[in-house]
């Protein structure tokens, strides 16, 4: 597989389970072990510290992307390799989407759930062509899976393009995902 600059969208907490701690720390060895880039939010706060500090142990290489008020507030991560410092959270989201050609998000929160389903609406209309991954550490995103196959019961997302999103926590498989990845063919509106 070739090196990927990789969004990952996660949780400024911890959360409440170590395996989410210990699922940002796997991700972090796979990206840096494969030479892989993680693009992320900037911070060393929760998970995405977690994840950064991961990558960066073990001698990888990470652009972080902060909005001035977060750095303001001291929670920038010290010792990336590259800080873009942007004006706001709009501006944020397009820096990474801009920079990373995948999109992964362990758990987190509104705003992680917020950025993945950015990029998988996005990927749809045609405004990147990149595989779009949650991260399914115990089964954090059962329910919302559950919600997206409800979409396409509904009419409101092709089984298709449900079929592009991947819910796992296989490296082999996101692996096997991102080799085989098709862009998804733009939405079109009757």
């Amino acid at each position: 597989m070739r090196a990927l600059n990789i969004a990952v969208y996660c949780g400024a907490s911890l959360g409440n389970k170590p395996l989410f701690v210990e699922a940002a720390k796997e991700l972090g060895r796979w990206i840096a072990e494969n030479g892989h880039t993680l693009v992320y939010g900037g911070g060393k706060a929760g998970l995405m510290g977690v994840i950064a500090d991961e990558v960066l142990g073990r001698g990888g290489e990470v652009i972080g992307v902060i909005p001035t008020f977060l750095v303001e507030r001291e929670l920038s991560h010290p010792n990336l390799s590259q800080l873009h410092i942007v004006n706001s959270m709009s501006e944020r989201k397009n820096m990474m989407i801009q920079l990373a050609n995948c999109y992964i998000a362990l758990p987190g929160g509104p705003g992680t759930l917020e950025e993945i389903a950015e990029v998988i609406s996005w990927a749809r209309i045609g405004q990147h062509q990149n595989p779009c991954i949650l991260f399914n550490s115990g089964g954090y995103y059962n329910k919302l899976k559950q919600f997206f196959d409800d979409m396409v019961e509904n009419g409101f997302l092709t089984d298709g393009d449900n079929r592009a999103i991947l819910f796992t926590d296989s490296f082999h498989e996101m692996e096997q995902h991102i080799a085989d990845y098709k862009p998804l063919e733009v939405r079109t509106y009757k």
